[in-house]
């Protein structure tokens, strides 16, 4: 980063700070009890992170009293908002009904027949707390069903806090045998499943790879996954925890590409914690307690009786499939208009990805593979991120943008007006860059 930008940094990070005495008293006796005063490293922020006190709707308020337009969106999981009432009456209903009930409740087998029901590959699905055990199970079930262990998954995938991959497994990655390939890459990829082909237990790939950039997959690209999966025998796994919003049926219903298994998460508790994996019945059934042999998945909170009635209440009630189908016409409606805000003013910047969750990338034209993307865009998005705070819009701290249920037309259109400007203002900083 040129000292340029570094001093533009420094310009907004300070003046974050000086709004904010609060939050920082709250980060300074957060670092006395938890390392560099964080339990969740992706909403690290310097100097540090504004401290929420509350939301509703689509906006949140911190405890300097200083509010925003949410677009951070919990990474995804809160596209409900804040305070749905088809939630919250749901919700007050469970509570009040008792919690830790030590086996199945009501609530479970409705919600698990509405996912059933909307996600084309899931014949059977199975419960757990989090998209990242989700997708842990989903492996294990795939080594199980072919009797290999080799996984492919893909440079700048995000499968979880253990399932984290830049050029390479991160120091955290959970020791599974990894084969690395190029997201959208078709004749790369090809080559190297069939290099593996005997003994790829899994290709696990998200159709929208999400913390690299919210760079959607080329229909092509998936349907070769799809057709190389099965030559090799490999069960192939798509990682919907996000994308699952992206369309009454996820995006594998948008491609019209059935993966084996799909794993879910994120809004789907409702805003609770929730993760679940599904896929066909004779790869799943191998988790029927009442068949010799069984796979064993425990987990005390599986069915816990909020996150089950939290995410019944979502699904039945508010993000009904034409619900769903709406809402991403209407997101894919704001992108284009946001692009064809920057084209107007002669900014090189795109907004990239798909309905409701996007990224801002350097160029004149969104990127199709890691390749293409322009390194210096994460300096793009630091700088827009603190831009935006000044104006009362929260994005993710790398720049992640969000859309909700709750936003509606004159909200978005303020979203792109922010957005416009905070690009327009910083992209000057950017090395190299300039606004023409």
């Amino acid at each position: 980063m040129t000292d340029t930008a570094e001093d533009r940094l420094s310009e907004l990070r300070a003046a974050y700070a000086a709004r904010r005495p609060e939050s920082h008293r709250h980060h300074e006796r957060a670092r006395a009890v938890m390392p560099g005063g964080n339990t969740r490293s992706v909403l690290h922020l310097s100097p540090f992170p504004f401290v929420i006190a509350g939301g509703k709707a689509d906006t949140l308020t911190d405890i300097d009293g200083i509010s925003y337009i949410d677009c951070a969106g919990e990474f995804s999981a809160g596209l409900y908002g804040h305070d749905t009432p088809e939630i919250t009456a749901a919700l007050h209903e469970a509570l009040a009904g008792g919690l830790v009930l030590s086996g199945p409740n009501r609530y479970e087998v409705p919600f698990a027949e509405l996912i059933c029901a909307r996600f084309a590959s899931v014949e059977r699905v199975r419960f757990c707390n989090s998209g990242t055990e989700a997708n842990l199970f989903a492996i294990q079930t795939a080594r199980n069903a072919t009797g290999r262990d080799r996984i492919m998954v893909f440079e700048g995938a995000y499968h979880g806090g253990v399932l984290t991959f830049g050029q390479g497994p991160s120091p955290m990655a959970a020791p599974f045998d990894w084969v690395m390939a190029r997201f959208n890459e078709i004749d790369a990829t090809r080559a190297a499943i069939r290099d593996h082909a005997g003994e790829l237990a899994a290709i696990l790939v998200e159709p929208m790879i999400g913390a690299a950039g919210n760079i959607p997959g080329r229909a092509a690209f998936l349907d070769m996954l799809r057709q190389e999966a099965s030559r090799a025998g490999a069960i192939l796994i798509f990682d919907e925890v996000k994308t699952s919003r992206l369309g009454a049926g996820g995006l594998q219903g948008e491609y019209g590409v059935t993966p084996d298994m799909t794993t879910l998460g994120k809004y789907l508790g409702g805003g609770l914690p929730f993760g679940a994996f599904g896929g066909r019945a004779e790869v799943m059934e191998r988790f029927d307690p009442a068949r010799p042999g069984a796979l064993a998945h425990a987990g005390t909170f599986n069915n816990n009786v909020m996150s089950m009635a939290g995410g019944l209440a979502g699904l039945r009630d508010v993000f009904t499939p034409a619900r769903a189908a709406q809402f991403l016409q209407e997101c894919e409606a704001f992108r284009h208009g946001l692009n064809a805000g920057f084209a107007r003013e002669g900014l090189e910047v795109r907004a990239s990805g798909m309905g409701s969750i996007l990224s801002l990338h350097l160029g004149a034209e969104s990127p199709e593979t890691l390749a293409q993307t322009d390194p210096r865009s994460v300096i793009l998005r630091r700088l827009v991120h603190l831009n935006a705070l000044e104006r009362g819009l929260a994005l993710t701290p790398r720049g992640d943008i969000y859309l909700s249920l709750p936003m509606e037309v004159p909200r978005r259109e303020r979203i792109a007006e922010i957005l416009t400007d905070a690009v327009r203002d910083e992209l000057p900083f950017v090395p190299g860059r300039e606004c023409r």
